[in-house]
């Protein structure tokens, strides 16, 4: 099994963890315990601290592809970015139409980076293309989702603290330049521009990407500085960064969960987004396109691109921690993971149907 099944898996069994703690007797400890304080909460630890790691790793992914990868040209590009686009406009859209409270627009507009791949990863044979597409369309959408955060989910703006991010932002540059083959001076730059633009009141996880940008690609020696950093990284992310957030966001307690009124307005919009929403974007915007002489990857028919606009519909992680965002929690975030959880579930199961009715498809011979 590949490590992004196995993360894949991780995930999925952290979340259950969560749902048993949550339903069996142990929730007030397990709020309790996300609650405690240590400067922080450990809940705002994770959200913002463990998080901001997550962010690192995949902005680093995406300047590797930028870089040395799939992304070089930007006729690579344009396809998956476009689809990214369309899904997040269309599942916005379709939450808003559908009456959800308007802080809560941006939670079905995400796609699960770990938990898509991971799926895939669980059927033989699919298409490298088909995987890259996925890939760089999750990124896309997840930058887009921090870029949100930025801009939307903010909270009384500190100006001094936001220009005193400039002095760490200024010394990775300059070390960036420098090309060598150490990268903790910058990661601790990083750290003290997490710190920064913590205090700022933009989200602190902006403070991963920009780190991870500022990471060099090559060194004068020779090296990958930042290739050998995102290698030694995704491990932790994978088992132990994305499974911790997903047991400390995941725990909805089913038997006081209520559906009804604007409750269920939420977790309605929510599913509907990401299900419908995420597929009609991403493949809606696939199919024009290519009317516009855009081809699909090498070895990818319209059947895996529907798979893949179903995975994409898995939000999970970013959807729940934009939800976070969106409603402090409640009852209205518990219908945020209700939400989120089925639709998660559920493009999940459809997207791998699919793949696999089109593996066995493939290995009959069938076109």
């Amino acid at each position: 099994m590949t490590k992004e099944a196995l993360g894949g898996m991780a995930l999925i069994g952290a979340t259950l963890l969560a749902l048993a703690v949550a339903n069996l007797g142990g929730l007030q400890a397990y709020e309790a315990a996300l609650h405690a304080e240590f400067g922080l909460s450990v809940l705002h630890w994770i959200n913002d601290g463990l998080m901001a790691v997550f962010f690192l790793s995949v902005g680093m992914e995406l300047k590797h592809e930028m870089v040395d990868g799939a992304l070089r040209k930007p006729s690579a590009v344009a396809l998956p970015g476009l689809a990214a686009l369309g899904g997040m406009v269309v599942p916005a859209l379709i939450y808003l139409w559908i009456g959800g409270p308007v802080q809560g627009w941006a939670i079905p507009t995400a796609t699960d980076i770990a938990f898509a791949l991971g799926i895939m990863a669980l059927v033989p044979g699919v298409p490298a293309g088909l995987r890259s597409f996925l890939l760089t369309l999750a990124i896309l959408d997840d930058l887009g989702a921090i870029l949100v955060i930025a801009i939307f989910y903010g909270h009384d703006l500190q100006v001094t603290w936001l220009a005193l991010a400039l002095v760490p932002l200024a010394g990775m540059v300059t070390l960036m330049r420098l090309r060598q083959d150490r990268t903790w001076p910058i990661l601790a730059l990083g750290a003290v521009l997490w710190v920064c633009v913590l205090q700022s009141g933009l989200h602190a996880t902006l403070a991963g990407v920009v780190t991870a940008f500022c990471l060099p690609a090559h060194s004068r020696s020779g090296g990958h500085p930042l290739h050998d950093l995102q290698t030694r990284l995704s491990p932790w992310v994978a088992f132990a960064i994305v499974p911790i957030f997903a047991f400390a966001n995941a725990g909805l307690p089913l038997a006081d969960l209520s559906l009804t009124g604007a409750d269920g307005v939420i977790a309605l919009g929510v599913a509907a987004g990401l299900l419908v929403g995420k597929f009609v974007g991403v493949f809606g915007v696939t199919v024009l396109l290519s009317r516009f002489g855009l081809a699909l990857p090498a070895g990818v028919g319209w059947g895996h691109l529907a798979a893949a606009a179903l995975l994409a519909g898995i939000g999970f992680t970013m959807s729940l921690f934009i939800g976070g965002l969106a409603f402090r929690g409640g009852e209205e975030m518990n219908a945020v993971r209700a939400g989120v959880l089925g639709a998660s579930t559920l493009a999940a199961v459809l997207g791998l149907t699919l793949l696999r009715i089109l593996s066995g498809a493939r290995g009959k011979g069938a076109v």
